[in-house]
């Protein structure tokens, strides 16, 4: 920033067409930062992750998402409590006690106390590092579990079986049926020797 104001200052009466630049502050920085990152697709997402997950749980999306909400829930829960979740190969979560200690203020320049404070840390494990850095080659990613396909002859037997039923109840009605009109037919036979018997 100096050297350019310098050069401005010593051709002042050439147009070397430098244009000022705007002076931005620590938080304006760190949001132009996060946002280059998620328009060049460096950052990932709690969906995406979901949806990284979801050929592993046969495409489901609603048990990938509570799968990582049960991991990130234990972790949370474990350094709540103060105990360090290790995962080999990964890194360790770990909560760490800061003491309260003096400061200065970096706009005013200003001695400031700082409280006491608790901090969430990830310390990166060795093989984590390595892989980052280049130095150690990934092995191949883990392959999602085949799909099971349900077997359509199981559906096909269900109405076989219900063919069967109704055929063995028309069997036990028709029976029924047949000794009831013959004792009606028989009935009127019964009355006209009784009316015969009597004229005698």
């Amino acid at each position: 920033m100096q050297f350019l104001r310098n050069i401005k200052s010593r051709h002042a009466h050439v147009n070397v067409g430098i244009t000022p630049i705007p002076s931005l502050s620590f938080t304006q920085v760190k949001q132009k930062l996060n946002f280059e990152r998620k328009t060049k697709g460096i950052l990932m997402n709690k969906a995406q992750f979901i949806a990284a997950l979801a050929p592993h749980f046969n495409d489901s999306k609603k048990e990938a998402a509570h799968a990582v909400d049960i991991v990130f829930d234990t972790i949370t829960r474990a350094m709540a409590r103060g105990e360090d979740v290790m995962i080999n190969d990964f890194g360790k979560f770990k909560k760490v006690d800061r003491k309260a200690r003096m400061g200065r203020n970096p706009f005013t320049g200003e001695t400031i106390k700082i409280k006491a404070s608790k901090k969430a840390r990830f310390l990166p494990a060795k093989a984590l590092k390595e892989v980052v850095a280049g130095d150690r080659k990934l092995a191949p990613a883990p392959k999602p579990e085949p799909k099971v396909v349900a077997k359509p002859a199981a559906k096909k037997a269900a109405p076989k079986k219900a063919a069967k039923k109704v055929a063995k109840k028309t069997a036990k009605k028709a029976p029924k049926k047949a000794a009831k009109k013959v004792v009606r037919k028989a009935a009127p036979k019964k009355a006209a020797k009784k009316v015969a018997k009597k004229k005698k």
